[in-house]
């Protein structure tokens, strides 16, 4: 082997990224809150279209300990009549999980943790809602798979037009 191939090589050993180590700790529900009008209201089943409205929000924060991170998912799931629109009920799940998290390059760290983590602990949060919906007398809600790429582009989106309409504003003295 020639002195060339070896700089090569060493080069190519420098480039390899550092080995991704992601760990869940810990997930539990921070809040859950599930009113059931239908049955405050006693509507009744008979003519009932349920028009089904998924929200949700994300939030990530730096635990104190090393390379540990919480990540928040919050979902806000409204069901209306579509005949009449009134509610049929209403979901708020506050769903957290803990992460140990190491080898993910710092400018790479915002969104691995506002899109693969969520990803991770999403079918639990889904089951926790199945469970609800069928408990509070409705058939299980099974929430389609969320895109949170796609969630974390549109408020990286958001954020940048609110930036560029702010940045646009002229001062006032």
């Amino acid at each position: 082997m020639t002195d060339t191939d070896q700089q090569g090589n060493g080069a190519a050993a420098a480039a390899t990224p550092p080995k991704v180590n992601m760990r869940i700790l810990a997930q539990y529900m921070r809040d859950l809150s599930f009113e059931n009008v239908a049955a405050q209201k006693k509507i009744q089943g008979g003519n009932v279209q349920p028009d089904i409205q998924v929200q949700v929000s994300l939030d990530a924060n730096k635990r104190e300990a090393e390379n540990q991170y919480e990540v928040g998912t919050k979902y806000k799931i409204t069901s209306k009549n579509k005949s009449d629109e009134q509610t049929l009920f209403l979901i708020e799940l506050d769903y957290v999980g803990l992460f140990l998290i190491e080898g993910v390059p710092q400018e790479q760290l915002h969104p691995f943790l506002l899109i693969e983590c969520p990803r991770m602990i999403f079918p639990f949060a889904r089951r926790i809602i199945s469970d609800v919906t069928r408990d509070g007398g409705f058939p299980p809600l099974n929430l389609d798979t969320v895109d949170f790429l796609a969630l974390y582009k549109q408020e990286l989106q958001r954020q940048a037009a609110l930036k560029a309409q702010h940045g646009a504003t002229p001062a006032t003295n």
